[in-house]
């Protein structure tokens, strides 16, 4: 994978911001290879996500939000988080990075498929760990109650 991404907490990826279109997204990344529609009627919400499976990402546009780009899933080992890659780090190491910039862990918990999610809730960020190691990131906008917005994967 060639591309490096690079996560901006509550910001967005690369030059992609939060709130933009998925035209926004196609200029900046290219097509997708892959659309598709989540509907969740428990949660009340739907959601377009782009997926752009060769350079490790995915982007979830919210169509209850004028299709605004909302939140990003990243498998990607070349992304970077204040300018470390963050996939090379080790539990402990990430949250003493999140650490420094004021970032603290809000909540930890093995999931029923077996993997150690991290959150950071103030930065709507959450981080999947499997045998120890990085495997998956979500990260998206902080809504008005400061609860990240969770998109189904």
């Amino acid at each position: 994978m060639s591309t490096i991404l690079q996560i901006n907490l509550l910001k967005g990826l690369n030059n992609l911001p939060f709130g933009a279109t998925t035209l926004d997204a196609e200029t900046i990344f290219g097509k997708p290879e892959e659309v598709q529609t989540l509907d969740d009627p428990i949660l009340e919400i739907s959601s377009t996500v782009y997926h752009y499976w060769d350079k490790g990402f995915s982007l979830f546009f919210d169509n209850k939000n004028a299709k605004k780009f909302s939140s990003v899933e990243i498998d990607n080992d070349e992304t970077e988080l204040f300018s470390k890659k963050i996939f090379d780090l080790s539990e402990q190491e990430l949250i003493d990075l999140m650490k420094q910039y004021q970032f603290t862990l809000s909540d930890s918990e093995i999931q029923e498929w077996g993997e150690k999610r991290l959150s950071f809730d103030e930065a709507g960020l959450d981080c999947y760990f499997e045998r120890q190691r990085l495997s998956s990131i979500n990260f998206g906008v902080v809504d008005e109650f400061n609860n990240f917005e969770f998109l189904p994967n």
